[in-house]
């Protein structure tokens, strides 16, 4: 029987930039991509998803971006190396000292927005950020997008990793996601997003904005929290992989 985890992003709220609606998120997912505090989200609002999270035994995921507050982390940057995993060491260890002072720990990482799109392409920034992984904790999974170069990266240093489709987002006949700029890029409908979803699972292939068909090897399955109509995608995509026989569980192991 097929089996596929349901991963979004939370911890991003802060009291004048409420982009979504963790608690409910986390009644449907079985992974959270945290945030690290650089793009979005406050020292007690990240502690507070954290905690939701552990309640409801849904596995951690860390979620650093670029340190990029003002543009939500969807701003590429062009930042030198040695920064580069700096940063991304010191959200790392940030996110784990909250997730264990709530009794839960990171089992993955999933870099976010710009950095994420970065490092699916550019080897320089991938190494990066494997090497950041590798120095706070070699156990953790590096979670990214299916044929990206920075999973390669990971794979070759002996980390483990795992792929995602997304279930809100355009691909592009290559398999890369159609820029946030593109009219059609961000997917609304909880019905159609469901299918696609349905079918990445059966049949591993999603349909791209041109129709052509992406073959897409995932393990997990991204509805981004922030999204218009989030929960109800998300929720919409449980019940229909699960209605067709899916088993929904965690590709890494449980946090709490």
């Amino acid at each position: 029987m097929a089996a596929i985890d349901l991963n979004s992003d939370l911890g991003e709220n802060v009291p004048d930039r409420v982009v979504g609606d963790d608690v409910a998120m986390l009644e449907i997912v079985t992974s959270a991509n945290v945030s690290c505090g650089f793009h979005a989200g406050s020292p007690e609002g990240i502690r507070e998803t954290l905690a939701a999270a552990v309640a409801r035994g849904v596995v951690i995921g860390a979620h650093p971006g670029y340190r990029d507050y003002e543009n939500f982390g969807r701003v590429d940057v062009d930042v030198d190396p040695a920064t580069l995993q700096a940063e991304v060491e010191y959200q790392l260890g940030a996110l784990t000292g909250l997730a264990s002072a709530v009794g839960g720990e990171v089992a993955y990482v999933k870099p976010h927005g710009a950095l994420y799109n970065r490092i699916a392409r550019d080897e320089i920034q991938a190494a990066a950020v494997v090497a950041a992984v590798r120095a706070v904790d070699p156990r953790l999974v590096l979670l990214g997008l299916a044929g990206s170069v920075v999973l390669e990266v990971a794979e070759r240093v002996g980390l483990r990793v795992a792929s995602e489709a997304f279930a809100d987002r355009a691909y592009l006949p290559d398999g890369g996601l159609v820029p946030r700029s593109v009219e059609g890029a961000v997917l609304h409908d909880a019905g159609a997003v469901a299918e696609r979803m349905l079918r990445l699972a059966g049949e591993g292939v999603v349909r791209a904005i041109d129709g052509t068909d992406v073959r897409v090897d995932a393990q997990s399955i991204c509805v981004h929290g922030d999204s218009p109509g989030a929960v109800a995608m998300a929720a919409e995509t449980r019940r229909m992989l699960q209605s067709a026989g899916v088993v929904i569980e965690p590709f890494a192991g449980r946090g709490a």
